[in-house]
C-alpha cells in the first residue's frame, strides 16, 4: 500500500485553511512557515492557473510560494521559467515502530507532556518556533503529544508528535545547544515510537531538509528509510 505523505503531512502539521483555486490547493498559512503556507497542484496546470493562484496568495497575505513533489516535475519547470527559487529540499523518513521500541528509555529522561508546558515553549521559542507554530500544533485532530526530555536533572530539548491515517509524524525536534551530540534526539525519536505504539500507530517518521547534515544522520543511525522527498519554489 502507497502511502500518501502529502496528507500525513497536512494531517499531523495542519494549516488554518484549505480551499481550492483551479488545479491547485492552497493552504492559509497565518504565518506559521512554508509547510502550511505553500500551494499544491492537484491537477493538470496552465500558465493561466499559476498567475490566479499567485493573486490568490497575494490576497491573503502571504508569499508566493509553491510546494513540489515527485510527478510535479511540469510544474516544477514551469515555475523555474517564471524566476521561482528553490527552497528547503526536505526529506521524508520512515520506520516500523518496532524498529525503536526494542530498548527501553532510561528513566526521566523523555516525558510525554500536552499541553506544552512553560518550559517547552521556551525552547521551541529559542529555535524559532514561537506562537504561530505552536497554533498548528493545538490544531492536529487525531492523537498528539509533546516530547519534553531532560539530561543531568535539567530540561534538553522538546518535540511534538501527532497521528492521522496511523501514521505518526515527528515535527518541531528542538534540542538546546548545551544538550546536543548526546543522544537526546536518539531518545526523543525512540519515546515518540513508543508513544505511537501506545496510540494505535505501527509507523513512525519525520521530515528534515536535506541540508540539515545532522538530522539526516540521526535518522539514518536509527535505521529509517527515506521513503519520499519535496522541496518548495518560491518567488520574492
Amino acid at each position: 500500500m502507497s502511502i500518501n505523505w502529502a496528507a500525513i503531512v497536512d494531517g499531523t502539521w495542519p494549516a488554518a485553511g484549505y480551499q481550492t483555486q483551479g488545479p491547485f490547493q492552497l493552504r492559509q498559512g497565518q504565518g506559521g512557515g512554508s509547510r502550511v503556507s505553500a500551494a499544491s497542484g492537484i491537477g493538470e496546470v496552465t500558465d493561466a492557473d499559476i498567475d490566479a493562484t499567485e493573486a490568490a496568495m497575494q490576497a491573503m497575505g502571504q508569499k508566493r510560494i509553491f510546494c513540489l513533489r515527485p510527478g510535479d516535475e511540469a510544474l516544477d519547470a514551469m515555475l523555474a521559467d517564471r524566476g521561482y527559487d528553490i527552497l528547503d529540499p526536505v526529506n521524508i523518513y520512515s520506520c516500523p515502530v518496532q524498529i525503536l521500541t526494542d530498548i527501553p528509555i532510561p528513566r526521566v529522561t523523555v516525558f510525554n507532556v500536552w499541553e506544552p508546558l512553560a518550559i517547552m515553549r521556551e525552547i521551541w521559542a529559542q529555535g524559532g518556533i514561537g506562537p504561530e507554530r505552536l497554533a498548528i500544533m493545538h490544531r492536529a485532530n487525531g492523537p498528539k503529544t509533546g516530547l519534553l526530555m531532560r539530561r543531568t536533572d535539567e530540561p534538553a530539548g522538546t518535540g511534538f508528535v501527532a497521528i492521522h491515517d496511523g501514521i505518526a509524524m515527528v515535527h518541531a525536534l528542538e534540542i538546546l545547544p548545551d544538550h546536543r551530540r548526546q543522544g537526546m534526539g536518539h531518545w526523543a525519536m525512540r519515546a515518540a515510537a513508543f508513544w505511537a505504539l501506545d496510540n494505535g500507530a505501527q509507523t513512525l517518521s519525520v521530515i528534515c531538509t536535506k541540508a540539515n547534515a545532522g538530522a539526516n544522520g540521526l535518522y539514518h543511525s536509527l535505521g529509517m528509510d527515506i521513503v519520499g522527498e519535496y522541496h518548495y519554489r518560491q518567488r520574492v
